[in-house]
């Protein structure tokens, strides 16, 4: 076995996997699907226009992206198609994957009103869910590797990276139209604990961190090191490289 073949091997046996239980991702993502909805439902035609804050993409543009990312996985044939023509496009263009599919996500939608567009996020979202939930075991096992954090197994992917990036959006969407941001312990709360616990877990050091709001709380780790007291949602914002970091605040978290 040569040295790549070696790392490979060993970066898939440590393939990041989800925290919660199964029935809790679930929960996680049948609620955030909601929630999405509801909010889209309250834009105006004015902050559908808004810009999103994310290069190239106002907030229709962005939901866009989040309708076709629910349809991506609602669907095996969608997801095959989705995947291998985003491949095709980051080959021939030679960009990373991802943005080759939420560019692909945005295009599929781009034709729809925000009515339809909305009533389609509800529509396909139970089937979303299932189809994450209901990938067979012997696929949640498997590995693959993200472009830019390393191997992740097909449950990572499914129970938690799947609702991180609605939960960002959503936060994204808020801030650029003045809409509220749902906040809930049961909700909210819960993602962002689970951010806190793998960005502990990704840099090891001692801290204690205090985040405000609903969705805060307190956290530490041995003795001494940062302290940090900032907005919960500030800080999932800071860890998806969204705004300056600094400290233990460099160490990133895929949303």
């Amino acid at each position: 076995m040569s040295v790549q073949e070696s790392r490979q091997a060993t970066g898939r046996k440590q393939a990041r996997r989800p925290a919660f239980d199964r029935d809790v991702a679930e929960r996680l993502a049948t609620t955030e699907y909601q929630r999405v909805a509801d909010l889209l439902e309250r834009l105006t035609p004015e902050q559908w226009a808004a810009d999103s804050g994310c290069p190239g993409w106002d907030v229709r543009a962005m939901a866009g992206h989040m309708l076709g990312m629910l349809q991506m996985v609602a669907s095996r044939r969608e997801l095959v198609r989705q995947q291998l023509a985003s491949a095709r496009a980051a080959k021939r263009e030679g960009g990373l994957l991802i943005d080759a599919l939420t560019a692909l996500q945005v295009r599929k939608n781009a034709g729809l009103s925000t009515s339809e567009l909305t009533a389609e996020v509800r529509r396909v979202a139970p089937r979303a869910v299932k189809g994450r939930v209901g990938l067979p075991a012997f696929l949640r096992t498997q590995t693959m590797q993200d472009e830019q954090d390393g191997w992740w197994t097909y449950a990572y992917l499914m129970d938690v990276v799947l609702t991180r990036d609605p939960f960002m959006h959503r936060i994204d969407i808020t801030r650029a139209t003045g809409e509220p941001m749902a906040a809930t312990a049961d909700h909210e709360g819960v993602l962002v604990d689970d951010v806190v616990r793998e960005w502990a877990g990704r840099h090891g050091m001692p801290f204690t961190l205090e985040l405000s709001g609903p969705a805060g709380g307190r956290w530490q780790e041995g003795e001494g090191g940062e302290r940090l007291s900032m907005d919960a949602f500030d800080f999932c914002r800071v860890l998806s490289g969204r705004g300056p970091a600094t400290g233990l605040l460099t160490t990133q978290v895929p949303f």
